[in-house]
């Protein structure tokens, strides 16, 4: 079948597949699918609560319908798999949403068919676990009757800057023949080019180590200074001299989440250890990364004790639920692990991020405000996520909110020194 009669289904309407959806409606019809009713009726009003794709952008894309009824995806010949695959609370992949999507896929699958997923896993798990199951729902045989790819995903929530098309994107094809068409396909929309990566396992194994290296990176300086506090040096004075020597690359200490670089390394040392190798290099900074809101919260309980600030029943203001700034997306953002340490020194937590839907936070924290009023309210205030908006309002002004010997904590030193009272 030519390229050009390709109908595409998008299995996962996310931060990933949204954007894919619209940009391949550009050139072929395209149904996105999603199983979140709610989700597909906000995409029916043209609203995309990830902010990842603009409301006139959506309107736009005539070639694109949304559904939450499998049956209506089963005309198309090229789908696409972009669901979530996190991890367990014993951080194990759980990959249910992906076994999910298989089997959907599977009941529907026809001669000539292609799957590709986007989702990251593990290496080998297209072909050992997805195929597998492919094949059990549509009874039909793997690069005989259908066939698969592996293309990761590679959004980076937040950056306006570089979208979809502008990332180079990794294609990889069960056969070399499905190779071309995937290549063809994602060329059309992928403006910065396709890398030909020579079989699915080593497209898989690309990435994971993507996020895994900048864990290890993040961890590194999260380590440095929590070293660095022992001996009261600026952190970030340290990487800014370091940063003068040619090949130094200058990380940032931080609480590191989201749905990448705090979930990815998990598949990686999951499928080690099924081979019976512990990794320990990679652990060692999940650990070092994990450990970061105590740490925060210790050092914060610390300085207002320093103050002969009442630790018990003080009121504190987190600034920043999102796992990083100028983005929506809270998936396993540390914020919430900051508030669950604070709580347990019995502080009383409030919140403000005006990029998150008080919805979502309402069970998390005693009050959820949707902007600030200049009153000395708090005893502490922690900027956890450096939005835009906080930092354009400038760490004077965030201080006009604490009261007197409070305690202003700029996590990421975006703040003059003179402005703040703590950093990492």
């Amino acid at each position: 079948m030519e390229v050009q009669q390709k109908k595409i289904a998008i299995v996962g309407l996310g931060y990933v597949g949204l954007p894919l959806a619209v940009e391949f409606s550009k050139y072929f019809q395209v149904v996105g699918f999603d199983i979140d009713e709610n989700r597909i009726k906000a995409l029916h009003n043209r609203n995309d609560y990830t902010k990842e794709v603009a409301e006139s952008d959506l309107r736009g894309a005539k070639e694109l319908s949304f559904t939450n009824n499998i049956e209506d995806i089963k005309d198309c010949n090229f789908y696409i798999v972009s669901v979530p695959t996190p991890i367990t609370k014993d951080n194990l992949p759980n990959l249910d949403p992906l076994f999910h999507a298989c089997e959907w896929i599977g009941a529907l699958l026809k001669q000539g068919d292609i799957v590709v997923f986007e989702s990251t896993v593990f290496p080998g798990c297209t072909e050992e676990l997805c195929v597998p199951k492919l094949e059990q729902a549509s009874n039909l045989t793997f690069n005989k009757d259908f066939f698969c790819g592996y293309s990761p995903e590679r959004i980076n929530p937040g950056d306006y800057n570089k979208k979809l098309k502008d990332i180079t994107k990794l294609v990889s094809g069960s056969t070399p023949e499905t190779l071309d068409v995937i290549d063809q396909l994602y060329s059309k929309i992928i403006k910065a080019g396709t890398y030909r990566v020579k079989d699915i396992k080593s497209a898989e194994a690309a990435k994971v180590i993507e996020n895994t290296q900048r864990d290890l990176n993040i961890a590194l300086v999260n380590e440095l200074s929590k070293i660095f506090d022992l001996m009261n040096i600026n952190t970030k004075e340290v990487i800014r001299a370091a940063d003068m020597k040619l090949n130094f690359i200058p990380f940032e200490p931080g609480l590191v989440g989201g749905h990448c670089i705090g979930v990815d390394p998990y598949y990686l040392t999951y499928k080690a250890k099924s081979l019976g190798y512990n990794p320990e290099i990679i652990l060692a900074g999940r650990r070092m990364n994990e450990s970061m809101p105590n740490f925060v919260a210790v050092k914060l309980i610390k300085k207002m004790i320093k103050n002969e600030i009442k630790i018990n029943k003080a009121k504190v203001l987190l600034m920043g639920l999102t796992f990083k700034e100028n983005c929506s997306d809270i998936r396993n953002s540390k914020a919430f692990e900051l508030i669950k340490e604070l709580k347990a020194f019995g502080l009383v937590v409030e919140t403000y991020d005006n990029w998150v839907d008080p919805n979502f936070v309402k069970n998390l924290s005693n009050k959820h405000r949707i902007n600030l009023e200049n009153k000395p309210l708090y005893e502490a205030i922690v900027v956890a996520v450096p939005h835009k908006q906080f930092q354009q309002m400038g760490g004077a002004n965030i201080k006009k909110n604490l009261k007197r010997n409070g305690v202003l904590f700029d996590v990421k030193s975006v703040f003059l020194t003179s402005e703040t009272d703590l950093r990492l």
